[in-house]
């Protein structure tokens, strides 16, 4: 298991090469730097200098050279993990190990375990589960396409089970399938319909069950947030409705698994609902790779409405289309499609609100629009809502809003303008866009292949014969992926290799396909991104040079500078051949 670079540059942060090196060798102070008899050789004049300034050291007898790492590796004879887990052991530093090598698979394995157990029990016998599912009208071949299973009532059956399959304890609690009190462990999911929830990778995450006797609480329980469960990143019935949503040029947001699953009963197989939260700015960028256009279904309620607010934000903000809908007759989409039909739910659609004409419908709840006084309260509380919509927006809706109101549009755009002052005074300057998230630092090198190998996957096999060309954790997580996609399927699914990314840089790669523009002669710039890269390796190593050569006491170590200045020369004349094209 690894570490990033960015945990192995904060330990080197925290640490001080003197230190370290004044431990295993006897120091003294010459000038800016300190000398002593180099360990990695027989000498008897000093020729090891280490630079407390630049955290570095290098002998100028045997060469050796290198950062606070390289010197306890050399001394103690230890791989490069074992140096750092000992520097970081001696100093009390914690290390953060590196994301991608954690044990996901595992976790993945026994879910879906868990899954066919839950299944079995649904389909192999009589229960309480299927008899409920019945009476509401699904059908068998819908709830097996969406896997849902039955926890039994008893106590542990699923942990026993689980156990006699070899599973750790330790992985079932971690994954919330079993709770433990007083030295014993207990089901988590006891006489209740179960959902099993899968992303877009088509693993099984977590679950969701839903409580069958009336007086058991709460109606609907998921798993805990885990390795492997962050409800959110996903949305529930989206490894299902991802293609159908491209098709269709549209996706419908509900709230439960119940209208999820019989809208898709129905026909309306373009739906997906969050997973008993606000929709979340991850989730967004998760509907954004299907479709961009999404329609809002939540209850009519004071709760629906607030969520459908927050929503519209959320979505607006990654530039999608937002239409809502709220079902009247019906107290929500699974009650209104079994009463009313198919066609008469996608009727409801096509007649859902655009997101500023829902926002200004909302805003004027509470107020009297006979009087006065009222309407000049929600002019403010609208003027608002239009200050924030492009021009064109703005002035189709500064209309409707005068005639409405029979307002002035004057005076209505006099409101808007001073509404953008302030929020101007009040607003932080933007982050620019393609910048890279904080922690995830990707050359522009590394942008431009990973959208080649993303792209046109014969690159793949290029980047082989180009070891060290990807530096960045992201960029060889990212080109591994591609790379195990690519031998398995002949293909590259960018959607599987986004969905196998932490939150943060699953947003930095698909930042990069949408922005990062490959055009013309696309083997001319991948040479050019391999000539960058070998000239930024050349000018790398030849401020190497230039550092050591400063270090170098001139009487001390002539040969070893004239040695140094040698190759520093070769050096220089290779980048100005380079950059000339030779």
């Amino acid at each position: 298991m690894g570490f990033s670079n960015q945990t192995i540059e904060s330990l080197k942060n925290q640490v001080n090469i003197i230190d370290i090196v004044g431990r295993c060798v006897p120091l003294k102070r010459a000038g800016s730097n300190y000398k002593g008899v180099c360990p990695f050789h027989s000498e008897k004049t000093p020729s090891f200098v280490v630079s407390e300034q630049k955290q570095i050291f290098t002998c100028f007898g045997c060469g050796a050279s290198g950062d606070v790492i390289e010197f306890v590796q050399r001394y103690y004879n230890l791989d490069f993990n074992e140096a750092i887990e000992k520097i970081a052991g001696e100093y009390g530093i914690t290390l953060e190990k590196n994301a991608y090598n954690d044990r996901r698979e595992i976790y993945y394995k026994v879910n879906k375990m868990a899954a066919g157990f839950f299944y079995r029990a649904f389909t192999e016998r009589a229960n309480k589960g299927y008899a409920y599912m019945k009476r509401r009208g699904i059908s068998p071949a819908v709830l097996k396409k969406f896997g849902i299973g039955y926890a039994d009532e008893q106590w542990d059956s699923l942990f026993r089970y689980l156990q006699s399959q070899g599973v750790d304890k330790k992985i079932i609690l971690e994954l919330g399938l079993a709770s433990e009190s007083r030295g014993k462990c207990y089901d988590k999911f006891r006489d209740r319909v179960i959902f099993p929830i899968i992303n877009t990778a088509g693993k099984v995450i977590g679950f969701g069950g839903r409580a069958i006797d009336s007086r058991d609480n709460p109606k609907y329980l998921n798993s805990p947030e885990s390795r492997i469960f962050q409800k959110k990143n996903n949305l529930y019935g989206l490894n299902i409705s991802r293609q159908s949503a491209g098709k269709a040029g549209y996706i419908i947001l509900v709230e439960g698994y119940m209208d999820v699953i019989a809208l898709y009963q129905s026909g309306v197989e373009n739906v997906a609902a969050s997973l008993g939260t606000a929709l979340t700015e991850n989730q967004a960028k998760l509907i954004k790779r299907y479709t961009k256009d999404v329609v809002l279904s939540y209850d009519a309620d004071g709760a629906g409405r607030a969520a459908a607010l927050r929503g519209i934000e959320i979505l607006k903000s990654e530039d999608c289309k937002v239409k809502v809908l709220h079902v009247d007759d019906g107290k929500d989409p699974d009650e209104y499609i079994k009463k009313n039909g198919k066609e008469a739910f996608l009727q409801l659609v096509q007649g859902a609100l655009p997101y500023a004409d829902y926002k200004l419908e909302s805003a004027k709840t509470g107020f009297d629009l006979n009087s006065d006084e009222g309407k000049i309260d929600y002019m403010k509380k609208a003027t608002e809502i239009l200050s924030r919509l492009s021009p064109v927006e703005q002035e189709i809706y500064i209309k409707k809003l005068a005639k409405d109101l029979s307002i002035a549009e004057g005076a209505i755009r006099m409101e808007i303008s001073g509404n953008d002052r302030i929020e101007k005074e009040h607003t932080p300057p933007k982050k620019r866009e393609g910048e890279p998230r904080a922690g995830t630092t990707v050359s522009p090198v590394e942008r431009t292949i990973l959208k080649l190998i993303l792209t046109e996957e014969s690159y793949i096999e290029k980047i082989d014969e180009l070891p060290g060309i990807l530096e960045s954790d992201f960029a060889v997580t990212v080109y591994e992926l591609a790379a195990d996609e690519y031998r398995k399927n002949r293909f590259v699914d960018q959607n599987r290799i986004i969905d196998s990314l932490s939150e943060e840089d699953a947003a930095v790669l698909q930042e990069i396909i949408e922005q990062v523009i490959v055009g013309g002669n696309v083997e001319q710039v991948f040479e050019d991104c391999v000539r960058t890269w070998r000239d930024n390796l050349l000018a790398k190593e030849e401020q190497r040079l230039i550092l050591l050569i400063s270090m170098a006491d001139e009487e001390d170590n002539q040969e070893r500078i004239a040695e140094l200045t040698d190759q520093l020369i070769k050096v220089q004349k290779k980048r100005k051949s380079s950059s000339r094209g030779i």
